[in-house]
């Protein structure tokens, strides 16, 4: 019957007062303690494997249960407590005494356990008589301890009389019971040889050659002479039934720490178990919010692709447009050269002057034709500017955007001046020279035509001056960043945010961990260097070139070959870590220096891992500054 399923559970506060209940129930008889066989069973625990007890087995883990167990509820703890007290109050002195620790037996007959013995255990040797010749001997510690090896002493001490050539001795044993049943057996040995206390108390005034022991008691301990001093200064009486006392006490209390570190470890297992599930879930809120930012990534990528195919196509479109214009003028000037041809009843003069024209005309339409040639070439060009647009960076595309507006401007006045051109030869061949409003008009239109011809020389002045500044800055920012790295190389001695990365050395780390885990630790790190050394070689030789072109989206791209047989068998021979090392820096390489396939120094943001610009640099550099002249100051 299980106590626990009878009533609802407790509070901790309640386990005093509820004790009561089950020791009543204990003493009436319903909960039965005493098995069949003589041995002891905890009733409120009848689920466990272990249903046998002796009696202090029972009460050690009564009490464990009851003060100390975090595992247990209280209604539990209560029961224990009420069992650990009728086992203290009513089963005390019902108890085989042979379920009490058994004490080692001597060979002895057993010592009365209110007997006063010299604690820790020792014995007693008198009457050593001995000669000139062998006093050295008999007076010696070596000769008595290889004489009483087989008790096991750990020490024996000589108080020699050399003025009578007579000596007595301390043996002293461990003080455990082994030592105890060491001291019984040497008390036993003289008492056979009828040398022991008892003989020299009733021969001291005829003792003779022999020498007498037994093991030291009370009366020993309150003699005069050296045996009693040390006695006194290095023992103390204790009665067996006190040792044996102190031993269970010691086990108790020995038990009582166990069980409290268990009860310890069983809530800092709690408190790992809790902490994991919190790393738990933090992880996988990390890997949510992983999975929405490459989501947001992959939609904005796909937006910009949609907006850069927009463009193309608008692109294309606004090129068919300018050629259908195109066409349309050369067909119209067709028309005004086949309306000049048909004047024949011109004068000479004016049929020179038509041929003149003509030649004009048949000069501009190649002029045409070569722009439309242009056209062509300009249409390639722009493929070729979409195709280079996706790899532009931002402040790159803003330059782009603005040079082309310049260049439709000026495709723009350009045709203007073309189409004012036209109109003019136009009214010359088809109005009247002496037609004021007519002269007018054409003047007004020649003077339009010259603005419009500045206009357009502005513009690609403007647009060659914004070209070579552009040319310049680069070059500029691209020195800035040589005297940067040079600068900051000396400058840096500590592993900063930002610093000079390498780009294409093999990351040495990966190497020396992957090392450490399988050769010893001087080995290893030769190994690591010997085998870093062999990949940066690898590295910097231009006939290996593991990567392959593949079309991502209608475009060539460049990625790694993974079937690589050198990458393949690097990953299956040294892991995983030292392979992603190789291939990191086999990346950089073909990014920075795919020809030289040496090592670039680069400006690099180690915080969020990225090439860093020249503000963030700057800003470094003078926050240094200002930290370095405080400390002067």
């Amino acid at each position: 019957m299980d106590y626990s399923s009878e009533e609802s559970d407790i509070s901790e506060s309640e386990i005093n007062d509820y004790i009561d209940k089950p020791y009543e129930e204990l003493t009436t008889g319903k909960f039965k303690v005493k098995g069949l066989n003589g041995n002891l069973r905890c009733p409120f625990c009848a689920g466990k494997k272990k249903q046998d007890y002796k009696y202090k087995d029972l009460l050690q883990h009564a009490s464990g249960v009851g003060k100390g167990s975090a595992n247990r509820s209280a209604k539990q703890k209560a029961n224990h407590l009420a069992l650990a007290k009728y086992l203290e109050t009513d089963l005390a002195g019902e108890v085989d005494q042979t379920q009490r620790p058994v004490l080692p037996q001597p060979v002895a007959p057993l010592p009365k356990l209110d007997d006063l013995y010299v604690w820790p255990w020792m014995g007693i040797v008198v009457n050593i008589v001995c000669t000139n010749e062998n006093k050295d001997i008999l007076l010696g510690s070596e000769h008595w301890l290889t004489r009483f090896r087989k008790f096991q002493p750990v020490e024996i001490l000589v108080f020699p009389d050399e003025k009578d050539l007579m000596g007595q001795a301390i043996v002293k044993f461990s003080n455990d019971w082994r030592g105890f049943m060491n001291c019984a057996e040497f008390e036993k040995l003289f008492e056979i040889e009828h040398h022991g206390k008892k003989e020299w108390n009733a021969q001291k005034t005829n003792l003779g050659p022999n020498c007498y022991g037994w093991c030291a008691r009370a009366d020993d301990y309150d003699a005069e002479g050296p045996i009693g001093d040390f006695l006194r200064n290095k023992g103390q009486l204790r009665t067996v039934s006190d040792i044996d006392r102190e031993a269970a006490q010691s086990r108790n209390n020995v038990v009582a720490d166990l069980a409290n570190e268990i009860d310890i470890t069983n809530e800092n297992l709690n408190e790992l178990q809790y902490k994991y599930n919190e790393k738990t879930m933090s992880l996988s809120r990390m890997l949510e919010e992983k999975d929405r930012l490459h989501y947001a990534f992959e939609e904005e990528t796909r937006k910009l692709q949609r907006l850069a195919r927009d463009n193309v196509h608008r692109i294309f479109e606004e090129q068919e447009k300018l050629n259908y214009e195109l066409e349309t003028k050369k067909r119209r000037l067709d028309s005004w050269s086949k309306e000049l041809n048909k004047r024949e009843t011109l004068t000479e003069l004016e049929r020179q002057k038509l041929d003149e024209e003509k030649k004009k005309h048949d000069l501009r339409n190649n002029s045409l034709q070569l722009a439309s040639l242009e056209q062509k070439r300009a249409d390639e060009n722009v493929l070729r500017l979409v195709e280079e647009q996706k790899r532009e960076k931002e402040e790159a595309l803003n330059k782009i955007l603005q040079l082309e507006k310049q260049l439709d401007a000026k495709q723009k006045l350009e045709m203007e001046i073309e189409e004012i051109k036209g109109k003019l030869q136009v009214m010359k061949h088809l109005g009247d020279e002496d037609d004021a409003a007519v002269q007018k008009k054409m003047e007004d239109m020649s003077n339009e035509l010259q603005e419009k011809v500045e206009d357009l020389n502005d513009v690609e002045s403007m647009n060659h001056v914004l070209i070579a500044k552009e040319r310049q800055s680069n070059d500029e920012l691209q020195d800035a960043r040589k005297q940067l790295i040079t600068g900051l190389t000396d400058m840096i001695t500590t592993r900063t945010n930002i610093g000079i990365k390498r780009m294409g050395e093999i990351d040495h780390k990966a190497f020396q961990d992957t090392c450490k885990k399988r050769f010893h630790i001087e080995e290893a790190n030769l190994q690591a260097t010997k085998l870093c050394s062999l990949w940066q070689e690898h590295l910097k030789n231009p006939k290996w070139h593991p990567f392959k072109v593949v079309e991502v989206n209608g475009n060539p791209q460049e990625i790694l070959d993974e079937e690589d047989e050198k990458l393949r068998n690097l990953k299956q021979e040294w892991g995983v870590q030292i392979y992603a090392a190789v291939v990191t820096a086999l990346k950089e390489m073909n990014e920075y220096n795919p020809s030289g396939r040496y090592i670039i120094p680069e400006l690099w943001n180690f915080k969020e891992d990225r090439k860093a610009t020249l503000k963030e640099v700057i800003s470094y550099i003078v926050k240094n500054i200002k930290a370095l002249k405080r400390s002067k100051s």
